[in-house]
């Protein structure tokens, strides 16, 4: 028998109406919501359903609005008897995957990662970093076009998204020398990405630190459903895995590429992207176009997701 992954999006899948359908249509869902508004203290839920999007791309407000949008969907698709074999999520998306494999309490979680958001925007002052996304980088080119391009400064593979897809981060020259030489070594195509901070790279180890307290601070407890983790695309069943998982993923790239390998080469066949947006089933195609994924995060996704699971 096949198995099926839920995986859970990161930072980047945020728009405003994200989660209205489903708190409109389910009451578990829009349980998942007030819990969120109740432990902010201020409505998220409005943040979701009407924006602004300048607010909403706030790093502060898009990490908690992520994960409370997933765990609705999540609370939906429990309702309806759906459950995973495994979880993964990209980033941010791995305290939704924990959250959905009961490792750690929702509200615990949304609180986490509003205090995430703002130790990652606060690490590198405004302009100093940035992000770009290199495609179809040739074979043994990367590592070299960086070192190259670092001249002191840092520069280093944040999100290994894809074969045709990976994301550096680092400060701003460094970033932009980068593109240039890429380019010039056959890349395909660079895109500086609309993002406040550089994540997932060395300038992120002041975040790193002050959020260690707060992850030795909460409870993770053992998984029901065993996690893929970013940090080394390795298989997580225990909480206290799962707490150092999300310590180290901060200044460290996220190995997208090789989990999504790994869970296929545990014999998973069906992914359910379960959140904001599709870009995750978008990656699976390039990743393996032998796999199938579908994206839950609309109530009129569901019909075909019951299709999908059945």
């Amino acid at each position: 028998m096949s198995k099926v992954a839920f995986l859970f999006p990161g930072q980047g899948s945020q728009y405003a109406g994200m989660g209205k359908t489903l708190a409109e249509t389910w009451p578990a869902a829009a349980r998942i919501f007030n819990q969120a508004d109740e432990a902010l203290g201020f409505p998220l839920s409005k943040l979701c359903f009407e924006g602004p999007e300048e607010e909403l791309k706030k790093t502060e407000n898009t990490q908690s609005a992520l994960l409370t949008v997933s765990t609705a969907a999540i609370a939906v698709l429990r309702e309806h008897g759906f459950a995973p074999d495994y979880v993964a999520g990209h980033s941010l998306g791995e305290y939704s995957a924990l959250v959905a494999a009961g490792s750690l309490e929702f509200t615990d979680a949304v609180r986490l990662v509003r205090k995430r958001g703002r130790y990652m925007q606060e690490a590198v002052p405004a302009g100093v970093g940035a992000m770009a996304a290199l495609l179809k980088v040739p074979d043994g080119v990367l590592e070299r076009i960086l070192a190259e391009a670092a001249q002191g400064e840092v520069v280093t593979a944040a999100n290994l998204n894809s074969p045709d897809q990976i994301v550096i981060a680092g400060h701003k020259g460094a970033v932009e020398r980068a593109m240039e030489l890429a380019k010039a070594a056959g890349v395909r195509r660079t895109v500086v990405l609309p993002v406040s901070a550089p994540f997932h790279c060395p300038l992120m180890k002041p975040a790193q630190e002050r959020l260690r307290q707060d992850l030795e601070a909460t409870e993770f407890r053992d998984l029901a459903y065993p996690l893929i983790n970013n940090w080394k695309a390795a298989e997580v069943r225990t909480g206290c895995e799962a707490r150092q998982g999300l310590y180290e993923q901060v200044p460290n790239p996220v190995h997208w590429t090789s989990s999504i390998r790994k869970l296929i080469s545990l014999g998973v066949t069906r992914f359910v992207e379960v959140g904001a947006g599709g870009v995750l089933t978008g990656l699976l195609r390039s990743i393996d176009p032998g796999v199938k994924g579908i994206r839950f995060g609309e109530a009129q996704d569901l019909d075909a997701v019951k299709a999908f699971l059945s």
